[in-house]
C-alpha cells in the first residue's frame, strides 16, 4: 500500500475579500434652495413687470382696504353705540335709582321727625310717608344690587346699606313705642337714629350716586370718543380709488370706470355717515349731559338738602336744645339747617342758570320763591321758641297753614316738577344720540361688501380687454 505523505494534503484557502471601502462619496447638494418665499417673491415680480399683472394686484390690494375700512368702521361704531346703549339703559337708570335711593332715606328720616312732633298719634299721611319711603329704597337696593358686581365699590355701598337699614328702622320703631308711652327716652332714641342716617346711611348712598354718576360720565364720554382709525381708513380708501381712476384714465384716456366709481361712491357714503352720525351722536350725548344729566344732579341735591333740611329743623325741636355744636355755642341741628339752607339757595340758583327753556326754569323759579318763605316763617318759629312758646313754635313748624311744613312741601313738589322735566331732556337727547349711530356698523359692513365688488368688477372690466 503506498503510504500518504505524513500530514496529509495541504488545503487550499479561499482568497480573503477585499477591505471595504471605509466611506462612500457624499454627494454634493446644491449650493442655495430656492425658498417658497423666494420663489413666490420671483413669481410676483414677473407678474409685476405686465400691465395685467399689475391690474390683478391693485384690484386685489382695492378690495382689501374697502374691506378692511367697513371692518373697522362697524366694529369702533358698535362699541360707541353699545357705550351709547349703556348710557340710555343702565348707566343713568342706575344713577337715578341711586339718586332715589339716597331721596328716600333723607324722606324717610324727615317723616320720622315730623310724626314724632305730631305727638304719640302720629298722622296716618306721615307714617305712610315713611313706609313708602322705606319700601321703595330697600326695593332700589335689591335692584341695585342685580345690576351692580359685589366686588365693586358700588357694590360694597349696597352691602352697607342693606346692613345698616334694619338697624335704622329699629331705632325708629323703639323711638316711636316710647314716644307713645310718653316717655323721653324717645327723643334719645329719634336722635340716634338721625345720628346713624347722616352720619352713615346718607353717606353711603351719597359714594353710591357718585359711583353710579361716575360710570354714566365714562360711558358718555366713551360714546362721544371720534372714531379717528375709521376716519382715517375711509381718506385712505378713497384716496387710493381715485388714484386708481386717474391711473385708468392716464393710461386709456376713459373718463369713467363703473366699477371703481361705484366703489368710490359706496366709500363715500360710510365715511360721510360716519362722520356725520357721530357728529349728531356727540352733540346730542353732549346736550344729554350738560343740560339734562348736569340739571339734574343739582337739582336732586337741593332736593336732598332740601330733606335734610327739613329734618334737622324738625329735630331742633325735638332735642329742645339737647345737642351742641362741637364748640358748645350754638345748637346743632339749628346750625345744620342754616348751613344746609345755604347749600339749597346756591343750587337752586346755579340749576336755574343750567336750564335752557322757560319749562325748566320755571319750576326752578317757584322753588326759590318757596324758599325764601320757608326760611321767612322759620325765622318767626325760632323767634317764638326762643321766647318760651314751644306750643307756638310747634304750629309754626307742622301746622296745617302757613307753616315752615307748608313752605316745605311746595319746595319739594316744585323740584319733583324740576327734576321730571330735566328727566325728560336727557332721555330725548340721549335716545336721539343713540339712534344717530344706529344701522351704521351693519351699513359700514354691507357697503364695504359692495364696495369691493365693484372694485374687482371694475378692474376685471379692464383685464377683459388684454385677452
Amino acid at each position: 500500500m503506498t503510504q500518504l505523505p505524513q500530514g496529509g494534503p495541504q488545503t487550499q484557502r479561499a482568497p480573503e475579500p477585499a477591505p471595504a471601502p471605509t466611506g462612500l462619496p457624499i454627494q454634493r447638494l446644491p449650493a442655495q434652495r430656492r425658498s417658497a418665499w423666494a420663489e413666490q417673491s420671483r413669481r410676483l415680480r414677473a407678474v409685476a413687470t405686465t400691465e395685467p399683472g399689475r391690474l390683478q394686484i391693485i384690484g386685489a390690494l382695492l378690495a382689501l382696504l374697502v374691506v378692511a375700512f367697513g371692518a373697522v368702521t362697524a366694529l369702533e361704531i358698535s362699541h360707541r353705540a353699545s357705550a351709547a346703549d349703556d348710557v340710555v339703559g343702565r348707566s343713568q337708570p342706575l344713577s337715578a335709582d341711586a339718586a332715589n335711593i339716597y331721596r328716600s332715606l333723607a324722606d324717610a328720616d324727615t317723616m320720622a321727625a315730623s310724626g314724632f312732633l305730631a305727638g304719640a298719634q302720629e298722622p296716618k299721611d306721615v307714617l305712610e310717608q315713611y313706609r313708602k319711603d322705606i319700601e321703595e329704597a330697600a326695593r332700589l337696593l335689591v335692584k341695585a344690587a342685580a345690576n351692580t358686581d359685589s366686588s365693586t365699590s358700588s357694590g360694597q355701598e349696597i352691602t352697607t346699606l342693606n346692613e345698616l337699614l334694619p338697624v335704622y328702622t329699629g331705632l325708629i320703631e323703639r323711638a316711636r313705642a316710647n314716644n307713645r308711652q310718653g316717655l323721653p327716652l324717645g327723643g334719645a332714641y329719634l336722635r340716634y337714629a338721625n345720628q346713624k342716617m347722616s352720619t352713615e346711611l346718607l353717606p353711603a348712598a351719597e359714594r353710591l350716586y357718585a359711583a353710579e354718576t361716575g360710570r354714566l360720565d365714562r360711558d358718555a364720554a366713551e360714546a362721544r370718543r371720534w372714531p379717528f382709525l375709521s376716519l382715517a381708513a375711509g381718506l385712505v380708501v378713497l384716496g387710493a380709488l381715485v388714484w386708481m381712476q386717474r391711473r385708468n384714465y392716464r393710461r386709456t384716456n376713459r373718463v369713467f370706470n363703473h366699477g371703481l366709481l361705484v366703489a368710490t361712491a359706496a366709500a363715500s357714503v360710510v365715511l360721510l355717515w360716519l362722520a356725520v352720525g357721530h357728529t349728531v351722536a356727540r352733540a346730542e350725548l353732549r346736550s344729554a349731559m350738560v343740560h339734562g344729566q348736569q340739571s339734574l344732579d343739582v337739582l336732586n341735591n337741593a332736593r336732598i338738602n332740601s330733606l335734610k333740611a327739613r329734618a334737622n329743623e324738625n329735630l331742633t325741636l325735638v332735642a329742645r336744645g339737647a345737642v351742641l355744636t362741637a364748640d358748645g355755642s350754638a345748637d346743632q341741628y339749628e346750625t345744620d339747617y342754616t348751613t344746609g339752607m345755604k347749600a339749597l339757595d346756591g343750587q337752586l340758583k346755579k340749576a336755574e342758570r343750567l336750564a335752557d327753556n322757560d319749562s325748566g326754569r320755571a319750576p326752578v323759579a317757584e322753588a326759590a320763591k318757596s324758599v325764601a318763605e320757608w326760611q321767612d316763617r322759620h325765622r318767626k318759629a325760632r323767634a317764638t321758641d326762643d321766647q318760651g312758646d314751644y306750643d307756638g313754635a310747634l304750629k309754626q313748624i307742622i301746622g296745617a297753614e302757613d307753616s315752615t311744613g307748608q313752605s316745605f312741601h311746595q319746595v319739594d313738589t316744585a323740584l319733583r316738577k324740576a327734576l321730571a322735566h330735566e328727566q325728560g331732556e336727557f332721555t330725548a337727547a340721549a335716545e336721539d344720540g343713540r339712534g344717530a349711530l344706529r344701522g351704521l356698523p351693519t351699513g359700514a359692513a354691507a357697503l364695504a361688501v359692495l364696495g369691493a365688488v365693484a372694485a374687482i368688477l371694475g378692474v376685471n372690466r379692464r383685464l377683459s380687454e388684454y385677452r
